[in-house]
């Protein structure tokens, strides 16, 4: 007994005192033998830790992390130059000699500590207190691709990748305006994720651009993996089940809303960028609805949003009639309807949700299988489950259908993160149609309206246009209106005449 209990509650590994309490914080000194003995100690844990020494006069130290620099530019652009200089080297000498080569920022160690950390490598030489950095870092990243989540049949067929540079790049490519500007941040103690917030300055708001820019400095946070996460730092109300900013790997999808006055916020290992403001229908808002001619995408979006009321109400407008309003449902349907539900032993709103929980998990697995086992499995399992469901008397046929249809519908909005909200609010909503009928449904709606318009996105209204609308902000919202109608600026967008280059409230 008292061993299964040492086992199961035995204390954890002892760590070295010395190795614990052994700092890797130094200071910066002339000597190159201590230097190499306090770098040596800082990337102890390191196996690629490279210290050389060469053999010039005065003496030269490189140091590096061998798994993160391009062997290439450190042999043919630093290793080589440095062996055939004379023997006047100094620091200021060999930044002005080497082209890759630039003095600390900062000269202190920590400073140094995270540049070799990114795959700098670090040069001192013998008898001075600070060296150069030299930038041998490897960029590694996949070539530029179709983006996959978010495929469209008009307009550029290319998404970001994980690499900030990258993605700077292909934004300038699109936007040659002098008015574009960048304020570029590290975020997360640990991981000193390079951010870069984007507006063009003559057409977003200044306030805006603060808003954001106060937000991001005022996190403390010691990671930043992703885009996906610091949206939820950076939304007004992270308990609400809505997502308050569009994410998104389409680069044209990222260029419009800076022509429209909005910020875009890219993050260096994300292949997504973020949108702010955003609101409601930004959601439901194709980029190819502007590609396609005016009726065209006026047709595509206004099917999506009545798809968003068939997937809100198909199965909750079932549960209502069969619960309290027959009355409702035509006679010649009745009939059909009865005869379906004449075996099924379970109440209507018992049978939708079972059924709504069985379309949920066909759609969560086949989105976790691989591509090609996904979607057999999608297809021959909605299949056979709803035949074996119907046959076995747990369902009707006719709820198989509205089922479907709904969770369709639901699939028909560009941003995935909205088109989980969708699947979600669903339920609650069924469930209030199963306890109160129709009156259940409307008061359902009328909470969920009243939580939008509460609701902001970077201090502006979530809800707009339905809410807050002026003659002069007027924009293309629910409808998409030809582009000779379309107003001249953005309601996000700044309204005075003069342009202006950048802002003197976030201007470094």
């Amino acid at each position: 007994m008292f061993s299964l209990l040492h086992f199961l509650f035995k204390s954890r590994p002892r760590q070295s005192a010395a190795a614990a309490s052994k700092s890797s914080s130094y200071l910066l000194v002339s000597e190159l033998a201590q230097m190499q003995q306090q770098l040596q100690a800082t990337f102890r844990m390191f196996p690629d830790f490279v210290s050389r020494v060469l053999p010039t006069q005065p003496s030269i130290g490189v140091f590096y992390l061998s798994h993160l620099v391009d062997n290439d530019v450190l042999q043919q652009r630093l290793l080589q130059p440095l062996l055939y200089t004379d023997n006047s080297n100094t620091p200021e000498r060999l930044a002005a000699l080497l082209p890759i080569c630039e003095p600390l920022p900062e000269p202190d160690w920590e400073t140094m500590q995270q540049y070799l950390l990114h795959g700098w490598t670090y040069i001192h030489v013998q008898g001075h207190a600070f060296g150069v950095l030299a930038n041998t870092a490897k960029i590694r990243e996949r070539s530029l691709m179709k983006p996959e989540n978010e495929s469209q049949i008009l307009g550029p067929q290319i998404a970001f990748s994980e690499n900030l540079t990258t993605n700077i790049a292909l934004i300038h490519q699109y936007l040659h305006d002098p008015d574009l500007c960048e304020i570029s941040m590290k975020l997360g103690k640990i991981t000193q994720t390079e951010i870069r917030l984007l507006y063009i300055s003559n057409r977003a708001d200044a306030a805006i651009v603060k808003h954001m820019h106060d937000k991001l400095q005022s996190l403390e946070l010691g990671a930043v993996m992703d885009t996906t996460i610091l949206v939820q730092w950076l939304e007004d109300s992270p308990g609400s089940i809505f997502p308050q900013a569009v994410t998104t790997e389409r680069l044209d999808r990222a260029v419009f809303p800076l022509l429209e006055g909005k910020i875009v916020i890219a993050i260096d290992g994300s292949p997504h960028v973020m949108i702010a403001p955003s609101t409601f229908l930004d959601f439901f808002k194709s980029i190819e609805d502007y590609y396609a001619r005016w009726i065209i995408g006026l047709f595509l979006r206004g099917l999506r949003i009545i798809a968003i009321g068939i997937s809100f109400y198909a199965t909750a407008i079932y549960v209502a009639a069969l619960t309290f309003h027959y009355e409702i449902i035509p006679q010649a349907v009745l009939v059909p309807l009865a005869q379906s539900r004449s075996r099924v032993p379970f109440p209507p709103l018992v049978e939708a949700l079972m059924l709504e929980t069985i379309i949920q998990l066909l759609s969560e697995a086949g989105a976790r299988l691989p591509t090609k086992v996904g979607q057999t499995m999608g297809i021959v399992g909605g299949i056979v489950i709803g035949q074996a469901a119907v046959q076995a008397g747990f369902t009707s046929n006719i709820l198989i259908i509205i089922v479907a249809l709904s969770a369709l519908s639901s699939f028909t909005t560009p941003i995935l993160s909205m088109a989980f909200t969708i699947r979600i609010i669903r339920f609650p909503i069924i469930i209030s149609a199963g306890l109160l009928g129709l009156f259940g449904m409307v008061l359902s709606t009328t909470l969920l309206v009243i939580h939008l318009l509460r609701l902001t996105s970077a201090g502006h209204p979530y809800f707009y246009p339905p809410y807050d609308i002026k003659e002069k902000n007027k924009r293309d919202g629910i409808l998409r209106i030809p582009f000779p109608m379309a107003p001249k600026r953005s309601v996000f967008a700044d309204m005075a005449d003069m342009p202006r280059k950048g802002s003197p409230d976030i201007d470094e």
